[in-house]
């Protein structure tokens, strides 16, 4: 049997697709050891080594754009329609350099969380193409079509491509998702965390109780402008962040950089630490909170069209609390101590998308002649 290769295309936004791609390829590694893994992305080696233990080649090629931001929450959609149209010409050109790359080094199977063109690339390169997501970029571009008009176009071809997938693995706090052909729900996917609270409250330092401990984190692109002064009401209390410019202060431990035991902390080892987690709409937030059932306070990200399908998620999932942006910037943060709002289901969600997803990647290969 040959060995299993697995080409492995991650979008180019953030850092959110990479961590849950990892996530889920980090179990994917324990189930299929020999496998040949090939990440495509322009993510940092680092942020895909603290999830991913195994071996991977990493292919630095950018099949999409994403979303041009500033931060966090800070969208550029004049840039971003400019880079979309560019990838948009140049499509038959990036294709012809995949498509070789993947008959060199007998690639069997694509597997892409989510960029349209590697949909495509399955079809040029005669292989199946996989996809994992909570949204497609079509329907992103579609909601900016009224002030951006010619993001009509460049949605219907995303959508194109969508259609050439083979299979969608669909994970929790999803639009419809309709380009895909081939739809499997799946559960929450994300990291665990790999130390006990104990040992990382006396590595940290932590001396407040759970009840006044919270993470700050905006993911890989931070936040502009968080008014850390806000800290000093909360003398007692101490705060984690990612952000490595947060100012020296008494009460706020800076997490960005540190390693414990030789592996590097992330939120999701951080999370089991705090009362609650303040931070932006993003799914790989979102989804590993919720399996860990860590509390969750929002901002109100407005202009995206992922964020009112995450919110509802949130709502009906876990204690949170939504923020409009004069509670976060502009005035003090009484929210820290007010009641949180209870999930409106009490059925939880399934935390089985990692498993799910990576035996049936196994069982391709296994399957393969």
């Amino acid at each position: 049997m040959p060995r299993p290769i697995l080409y492995a295309a991650i979008t180019n936004h953030g850092f959110g697709h990479a961590t849950r791609m990892a996530a889920v390829l980090a179990t994917l590694q324990r189930l299929c050891p020999d496998l040949l893994l090939i990440l495509v992305t322009t993510a940092p080696r680092f942020l895909l080594e603290s999830y991913l233990t195994g071996d991977f080649i990493l292919r630095p090629r950018a099949l999409d754009v994403g979303v041009i931001q500033s931060d966090g929450v800070t969208m550029d959609l004049g840039a971003t329609l400019g880079a979309v149209q560019e990838v948009y010409a140049q499509r038959h050109r990036i294709l012809a350099g995949e498509v070789q790359f993947i008959q060199q080094n007998r690639v069997q199977l694509i597997f892409a969380d989510i960029p349209p063109l590697a949909a495509a690339l399955g079809q040029a390169a005669g292989i199946p193409a996989w996809m994992m997501g909570n949204f497609g970029w079509d329907y992103i571009y579609r909601s900016w079509v009224g002030n951006y008009p010619d993001f009509a176009p460049l949605a219907d071809w995303m959508g194109d491509c969508f259609s050439q997938s083979d299979r969608l693995f669909r994970l929790p706090f999803h639009e419809p998702m309709a380009a895909f052909p081939q739809v499997t729900d799946v559960g929450l996917t994300g990291g665990d965390p790999r130390f006990g609270v104990a040992e990382l409250r006396e590595f940290l330092g932590l001396r407040a109780p759970q009840a006044q401990i919270v993470l700050l984190t905006f993911g890989g692109l931070g936040l502009q402008a968080i008014p850390y002064d806000r800290l000093a009401a909360f003398p007692h209390w101490q705060f984690l962040t990612l952000d490595s410019q947060a100012p020296d202060l008494p009460n706020l431990i800076r997490v960005r950089g540190l390693t414990y035991q030789g592996y590097p902390l992330r939120p999701v080892d951080l999370m089991p630490l705090c009362r609650c987690v303040v931070s932006k709409p993003g799914y790989g937030t979102f989804s590993e909170a919720c399996r860990l059932g860590v509390p969750l306070i929002s901002l109100d990200r407005q202009g995206f069209a992922e964020t009112p399908v995450l919110l509802a998620g949130l709502r009906r999932s876990l204690p949170h609390r939504i923020l409009r942006d004069v509670e976060f910037f502009e005035t003090p943060w009484t929210f820290l101590q007010e009641p949180l709002t209870q999930p409106s289901e009490s059925v939880k969600i399934s935390h089985d998308g990692n498993d799910t997803i990576a035996r049936s990647i196994a069982e391709f290969f296994a399957a393969s002649p």
